[in-house]
């Protein structure tokens, strides 16, 4: 049979997008500024992060290859068929091309159509599997590769107006989800059940707030007990015991923008040393919070709260950063690692950066007030400060839970 190796899909009309078209204009010129600078003839990105941030589309790839290409005068979201009209809905800007599976990298075969061979390509070499570029290496011959993943992290880094409005309610709702665990929490009651009392209560905000919105990837991971000693451990069906230490963690995601709320509980009671590690844990946020403005590196603020850790001598139970950027990521795809509160990161904090502060220690089984703290809010820097927008209180005075 000889099949079609693309098509087009003009399945329906273009969606009520996330952001106005005055702001995609404003990130698409913003990127081609850049390409002119640098000499770039055509991008093409692969990422959910770079798709979604020009495009307003989340893939969903279950095994197949996405792409958006940018030229100075093109604008085409590239997807595979099994998909139909759906990215071509979401995509105001361009055209979208769709790929078919009759035959072997049909991807490819539309990345060659879309970009003229012979000229500087840029592509995200943080994304682009070795195999890939192999296969786009051969597809275009004539062509030089440069990186373009590493500049429009530097790109995003920095919020509009349009993405600060839309954090402030993902935290809002992330507030919401919070309410609901702690609702639900009560001893004897599984992990998964607290879990799913979050997800509903934020979903069901999330489509009132935003009736246009795509509702995907709301998720929450409550932790009890020794299931607290990693940030990023899954829901399980162990049950809250009297004593136990847990973890707060709500992750709402309006059309690919993730926020969080994350919080240190206990079930009905907390030992005297859990007691203490939680007020030193605390000691630092509150001192982080403050630290978070503009004219701050990212390092000197990992340093100061060091000294504080190492002042009560557990700064050796400290598992990871303390801070990270918010915008278009997600538990599986994302990271804006140039703002990052680490000893390695000497970014400085600007106006327009969201950020949060979310220090963690973790004393494993068989120590006194075994388990993990964390506490987290999210802040955006302004030209004078910095605003919390998380509003869910933190420490003992609140979150000892009683049934």
């Amino acid at each position: 049979m000889d099949m079609p190796q693309t098509l087009m899909i003009p399945n329906g009309d273009k969606v009520r997008p996330t952001f106005s078209d005055a702001e995609m204009q404003s990130r698409l010129a913003k990127l081609r500024a850049y390409m002119a600078e640098n000499s770039v003839d055509a991008v093409l990105f692969t990422s959910y992060h770079n798709i979604n941030y020009y495009s307003d589309f989340v893939y969903c790839r279950f095994g197949r290859d996405y792409g958006l290409v940018v030229t100075q005068d093109k604008f085409t979201t590239l997807s595979a068929n099994i998909d139909g009209g759906q990215p071509y809905r979401r995509n105001r800007l361009g055209d979208n091309v769709v790929y078919t599976d009759w035959k072997k990298d049909n991807f490819f075969f539309a990345v060659k159509e879309l970009i003229r061979d012979g000229g500087n390509v840029a592509i995200e070499y943080d994304h682009m599997p070795l195999q890939n570029l192999n296969k786009m290496k051969a597809v275009l011959p004539q062509s030089n590769f440069s990186d373009i993943g590493v500049a429009t992290m530097k790109l995003r880094m920095i919020k509009s107006e349009e993405e600060i409005a839309l954090i402030k309610q993902g935290a809002r709702v992330a507030d919401v989800g919070g309410a609901a665990i702690h609702e639900a929490i009560g001893v004897g009651v599984p992990e998964f059940e607290v879990s799913l009392a979050g997800t509903q209560a934020m979903v069901r905000e999330i489509a009132k707030t935003f009736p246009d919105s795509e509702l995907m990837d709301t998720w929450v991971w409550f932790q009890s007990g020794i299931n607290t000693d990693g940030a990023h451990n899954p829901v399980t069906s162990r049950r809250v015991q009297a004593g136990d230490i847990l973890s707060l963690n709500t992750f709402p995601m309006i059309s690919g923008y993730y926020t969080a709320l994350e919080r240190t509980l206990f079930a009905e009671y907390a030992s005297d040393r859990h007691l203490q590690l939680w007020e030193i844990n605390c000691e630092v946020h509150r001192r982080g919070l403050e630290l978070i403005k503009p004219g701050a590196r990212c390092c000197d603020i990992a340093n100061e709260l060091n000294e504080i850790f190492a002042k009560h001598d557990v700064l050796q139970y400290r598992t990871f950063g303390y801070g990270h950027s918010f915008g278009t990521l997600s538990h599986y795809y994302g990271r804006e690692a140039g703002l990052e509160l680490r000893e390695d990161i000497d970014t400085v904090i600007e106006p327009g950066m969201v950020i949060s502060m979310e220090p963690m220690l973790m004393l494993p089984e068989g120590l006194a007030g075994a388990g993990g703290y964390r506490e987290h809010d999210i802040l955006v820097v302004s030209e004078d400060g910095a605003e919390n927008i998380t509003k869910f209180p933190f420490g003992p005075e609140h979150n000892i839970v009683k049934g």
